[in-house]
């Protein structure tokens, strides 16, 4: 029974200081499942004791220490794997083989990525006549988002544990279920009391009260950039690091070399895959302008081949999407796609067709997209894709160029060289070329408004040290 009205402190599971709960709907059947408990001030303030005690026992912990309980928390994670699962496709829509393999599955994966560089790390270095000392930063308040939620989770608590780090999670109040059962993992793998706390709860308070304790050190954020830009200012007047994973309106540019089924039809897949809800999704095809008709047809094959629908049904391609704020957003950008004069060439407004219930978008596909157009412009969080024509590569790379934002970029070309030259032009943190997926070691952050910080691997960890030179020695 996962205990949705209790928070995780001190290694305990404890009553909320003031018992308030919300509602978790099913996105796919617009049903309340349960009501999960939200905390206040008092709740962060209890829990920023408990990390800070146990932060001077755990900062100190020697790396074997921190090995042997890395490889705990993985084969509890293990045991507890398709719960997680479960716990996820319900929450936010994700089907079954998806949630499975590539949402619980990505927990598992930064876990044990984790685990490889903490033992190969060097956590001091001699510099001229000085040592320079890696330390861990403190107590760490996480803020995690709800479409990828354990991914988000894993990637930040797996290097703070590395590093010796204490923290305070606040995941998602539409998937709290998932995180409850990390939670979960957490206590049975033995994590010494205080290091590992979880706060459910809403932005606005238990977000805000993270952001401005003085007790937290650091802040790991992900989540739009609206938001990520509030905490940030509200982290200022104690001076915290605040790492920020942002929000993102990929670039994906086709060159004239390029295998364009190929290229076409993986860039409109990974478009719809997550029903969208990705934020480093490469958004905005950018093809040359003299293959526009040949691209539209085959982008709208992918689009015609996705099916929308219930998760736990087979052959369904993508779920929902999480609630109904973000389907109104989606439906609203949608239609001024239409008005604003873009081709639709596949999908549209409104629900599938068949379906009559739950937060639904269909595939959509549109082209001819200029740059100024606000669905180019804005991050849309759901299963439609944009297409813009460029008469060269400097125009597609311009234009490439031409958003607040910086998450990621993708190329494809005939050749490795071709694709690499104009990847190296992509102001963005994360450039995949010809289809290559990312590499878990490497670092995973933007550039301009999708951010400032870095997760996964050595540069993940990193995020989480402090840097002390030490002369003399």
């Amino acid at each position: 029974m996962v205990n949705r009205t209790k928070f995780y402190i001190d290694g305990a599971w404890v009553d909320p200081a003031v018992m308030k709960t919300v509602p978790v709907v099913n996105p796919a059947t617009e049903e309340r499942m349960y009501d999960v408990a939200v905390g206040s001030k008092a709740d962060v303030d209890k829990a920023v004791a408990a990390a800070r005690k146990a932060f001077e026992t755990f900062s100190v912990t020697t790396r074997e220490e921190r090995i042997a309980l890395l490889e705990k928390i993985i084969e509890a994670y293990k045991a507890r794997s398709k719960d997680i699962a479960a716990a996820i496709s319900d929450e936010m829509g994700a089907p079954i083989p998806m949630a499975e393999r590539a949402q619980a599955g990505a927990g598992l994966g930064h876990l044990m990525s984790t685990l490889q560089v903490l033992k190969d790390y060097e956590f001091e270095e001699t510099v001229g006549k000085a040592v320079v000392v890696r330390e861990p930063i403190g107590v760490v308040g996480m803020i995690t988002p709800w479409n990828w939620p354990l991914n988000q989770i894993a990637c930040k608590v797996a290097p703070a544990i590395a590093a010796g780090c204490t923290m305070i999670l606040k995941p998602s109040e539409f998937t709290p279920t998932s995180a409850l059962i990390f939670a979960e993992v957490m206590h049975a793998a033995g994590v010494p009391k205080g290091v590992f706390n979880l706060v459910n709860g809403l932005g606005p308070e238990v977000g805000v009260a993270m952001s401005e304790h003085e007790g937290i050190d650091m802040i790991s954020f992900t989540g739009s950039t609206r938001a990520g830009i509030d905490v940030a200012k509200r982290a200022a007047n104690t001076v915290k690091r605040v790492s920020q994973e942002l929000g993102g309106k990929s670039p994906n540019v086709i060159l004239e070399d390029a295998d364009f089924t190929k290229a076409v039809s993986g860039g409109v897949a990974q478009v719809f895959n997550n029903s969208g809800q990705s934020c480093n999704a490469p958004t905005r095809m950018i093809v040359p302008s003299s293959k526009m008709n040949e691209v539209k047809a085959i982008a709208k094959a992918v689009a015609d081949k996705t099916k929308a629908g219930d998760p736990k049904a087979e052959g369904t391609t993508i779920g929902p999407v999480v609630n109904r704020t973000q389907w109104d957003k989606i439906q609203a950008l949608i239609k001024k796609g239409v008005d604003e004069g873009a081709t639709l060439v596949a999908g549209g407004p409104g629900l599938p067709e068949g379906v009559n219930k739950g937060f639904y978008v269909r595939p959509t596909v549109f082209a001819d997209v200029t740059n100024d157009m606000t669905i180019a412009r804005e991050e849309i969080f759901g299963p439609v894709i944009t297409i813009l024509g460029a008469k060269d590569e400097a125009e597609a790379v311009k234009i490439a160029n031409d958003t607040p934002y910086g998450l990621a970029g993708y190329v494809s070309a005939g050749s490795v060289e071709s694709a690499k030259r104009v990847g190296k032009q992509i102001r963005a943190g994360n450039v995949n070329l010809n289809g290559v997926p990312n590499e878990r070691t490497a670092p995973f952050g933007g550039y301009k408004q999708s951010g400032n910080g870095r997760e996964w691997g050595k540069y993940g960890m990193e995020d989480f040290l402090e840097v002390k030179a030490i002369a003399g020695v």
